[in-house]
């Protein structure tokens, strides 16, 4: 064993970078042997992907709601002109194509004695006189049928029964009426609906060139004898001990809260007994040429993919959305098909992992995006840790929040060519569309996923975000999606002059809103007195108005005479009881109410300044605001929580108010003494602190 260090890489090297995966256990995956497993014949527990599916459709979802069938995986072609497509030669060419792969005919059923999930490949001595899959006929007139057709095959969840195997089904659907010459043509459609724990998004390539295969030579040549099955892998993966990845999982994890929402703007809340119904609502933009070309550019002079640089983007919009959270960890789907064995056979291999992010908001984007880059690549490096073993990783976790906020990076080609296939001599398009519940509504499985699109063709990219509409209103989506837009143009417009400021400066705010906040900003009023500082402006209304409402509060309301009366009481008490001088800061924290008022008018009129202090923050950020301030006093009234230590000097305005107070021409002296000039500080606010440390 060779024993050998580098003492210099040890001393610069970060804890952080140290790991104690053994390099064997790195490339585990590598050393991993799939083969025909001799001593099972059809049945052996389900995949883990295969489970996941399984129990996410009864558990997240209502399954007695029609319109949450959302792992039915309907892939819809038409006809070109002039081309035709024989009823007898499909039907044969897919009894070969599902006889080719046992998935296409496999059962899923939960096995109460050994409480696992198993599958079972479906033979036709199983089935005995019935079909292994069914072929459904039917005509349409007008696009309001065809749309209905399309929309069932897509939520209807009784299209598929598990338990017997039927996973796949072949609608044939005629313009008008039925050909009685067993001929598809030009507008009639084929609709191939696959349910998603038996099959995914890779395994469609395989089966449309078997079936066109299949319908050319009318046979499909293969040795089902030494040939690797989905179920072989599935046998294998359970046995794999993948040590290497689950020390990996465990440190990326480590302290990370995969139960709590980000705390994005929701409308409402789901409750925690409440089913998903599944309806969503998508909002999607175009980058535009300008803004696509600034993207690349900085994908290429930074030398990053653009998937990481979308992927960092999302961060840091998340960052922002969610008012400065840091931690931000959200689902991504990954293909699942890790090893060249797999690239054959048709099935679902499909894993779900976590991708943390612990932001720096100080950092740079540039850096940022590295930080990303390195995250994603040592990540997908363990994406074959199925999902399951992550979260049991971590028992005390009842419900994975973090699969909610998903991402996706999309890269197509818009050209007729990309959406086209051949089944023997006859074209066929695919028709690519989105489910919609109704007019404003789309199925959507997450409760919120950002996906981007980069068009190959013109080499331009979009946005798409799907919310759930059990937590978000359409109006709400509009204006994240607007949000977002306002972000990529700071980012990537002018993005030589962005290159080096922290992520924690980019903006959100959309411009309405900016112009909003510069108009109540703007309080500048000219007063018809000469007097200058606050607490005099407000003497004057007294003298001018003493009978007219000067604050209202519900049931609750003070004339300018009664509110100055209670501003004296308070005043004289700070002064003569508590001897505050000018220049002091002074804090307050109490809720909505007349004494806010009345504290706040007694500061400025015995010369101090203002601090506020919410009672919505925690005690321990209350300590350290008020120790910042140096303040020897804290303003309360009867309702606020005790949260200042016993040292803290603390007055009830309340308390004060309410006693009777006899004023005299020394006592009204002492105030119109107090040395105030329109220079003196009037009040000291502080940052959210969403950067670091609250910043007065």
């Amino acid at each position: 064993m060779d024993l050998n260090v580098n003492q210099i890489d040890l001393v610069v090297a970060p804890i952080a970078k140290l790991t104690l995966i053994l390099p064997d256990e790195m490339n585990e995956m590598q050393n991993v042997a799939f083969y025909r497993q001799s001593n099972v014949t059809n049945e052996a527990p389900a995949s883990f992907a295969q489970a996941r599916i399984w129990l996410d459709e009864r558990i997240r979802f209502d399954p007695d709601k029609t319109q949450v069938a959302i792992y039915n995986m309907p892939f819809v072609y038409r006809l070109q002109l002039d081309h035709t497509l024989s009823i007898e030669q499909l039907r044969h060419a897919l009894h070969l194509t599902v006889n080719k792969h046992p998935s296409l005919h496999t059962s899923l059923h939960f096995d109460i004695q050994k409480n696992l999930l198993m599958q079972r490949i479906i033979t036709h001595e199983d089935k005995k006189n019935n079909n292994l899959f069914s072929i459904i006929k039917t005509a349409y007139e007008t696009d309001e049928q065809l749309n209905e057709i399309l929309h069932n095959e897509k939520r209807y969840p009784h299209l598929f029964d598990l338990s017997q195997g039927l996973v796949f089904r072949c609608h044939i659907i005629y313009y008008k009426q039925i050909a009685s010459n067993h001929l598809l043509s030009h507008k009639d459609l084929l609709i191939f609906n696959f349910h998603h724990s038996l099959f995914d998004f890779p395994s469609m390539e395989l089966f449309l060139h078997d079936l066109n295969q299949a319908y050319t030579t009318g046979q499909l040549l293969y040795d089902d004898s030494t040939k690797l099955r989905y179920l072989d892998y599935a046998v294998i993966e359970q046995q794999m001990s993948m040590t290497g990845a689950s020390m990996f999982w465990l440190d990326a994890l480590h302290d990370c809260k995969l139960d709590q929402l980000l705390p994005l703007p929701f409308d409402r809340y789901r409750l925690a007994n409440e089913h998903r119904t599944g309806r969503g609502t998508s909002i999607s933009f175009d980058f535009g040429q300008d803004l696509s070309h600034n993207f690349l550019l900085h994908a290429s002079s930074n030398s990053i993919s653009l998937e990481y640089l979308a992927l960092a983007t999302y961060y840091v919009f998340l960052f922002k959305l969610t008012n400065g959270e840091k931690d931000l960890c959200i689902g991504i789907n990954t293909h699942g098909r890790y090893r060249d064995e797999f690239e054959s056979i048709v099935g679902m291999f499909v894993n779900a992992i976590p991708l943390r992010c612990q932001l720096d908001p100080h950092l740079p984007f540039h850096k940022l995006t590295k930080h990303v880059q390195d995250n994603m690549i040592n990540c997908m490096k363990y994406s074959y840790f199925p999902l399951q073993r992550i979260l049991n990783q971590h028992p005390n976790i009842s419900n994975p929040v973090f699969l909610d906020t998903s991402f996706e990076f999309i890269s197509s080609m818009t050209k007729d060519e990309e959406y086209e296939i051949m089944i023997g001599d006859s074209r066929l398009s695919l028709l690519p569309y989105s489910i919609k519940i109704s007019e404003d509504e789309i199925m959507s499985k997450f409760d919120f996923i950002l996906s981007f699109q980069h068009d190959l063709h013109p080499n331009e990219f979009s946005c798409t975000i799907d919310a759930s509409i059990d937590l978000f209103n359409v109006e709400t989506v509009c204006i994240i999606a607007q949000r977002l837009q306002t972000m990529l143009h700071q980012q990537f417009t002018s993005f030589s002059s962005q290159m080096n400021r922290p992520v924690h400066e980019l903006s959100i705010i959309l411009s309405n809103e900016q112009y909003l906040m510069q108009s109540m900003n703007n309080t500048q009023i000219s007063c018809p007195s000469s007097l200058t500082c606050i607490h005099h402006e407000f003497v004057y209304q007294v003298m001018k108005h003493p009978l007219k409402l000067a604050v209202e509060l519900d049931e609750q309301s003070l004339t300018y005479c009664e509110l100055l009366y209670y501003v004296q009481v308070l005043s004289l008490t700070l002064l003569n009881e508590y001897l505050i001088s000018p220049g002091e800061v002074i804090c307050q924290c109490v809720e909505r109410s007349l004494s806010m008022v009345i504290g706040l008018l007694s500061i400025a009129m015995v010369g101090s300044a203002y601090c506020p202090l919410s009672l919505r923050d925690p005690p321990q950020r209350l300590k350290a605001l008020f120790d910042q301030t140096q303040s020897r006093l804290v303003l309360v009234h009867a309702s606020t929580p005790t949260v200042f230590s016993p040292d803290s000097l603390t007055l009830d305005i309340d308390g004060i108010i309410c006693l009777e107070e006899k004023f005299t021409e020394i006592n009204l002296n002492k105030l119109s003494n107090v040395p105030v000039t329109p220079e003196s500080t009037v009040f000291v606010i502080f940052t959210s602190g969403s950067t670091g440390i609250p910043k007065a």
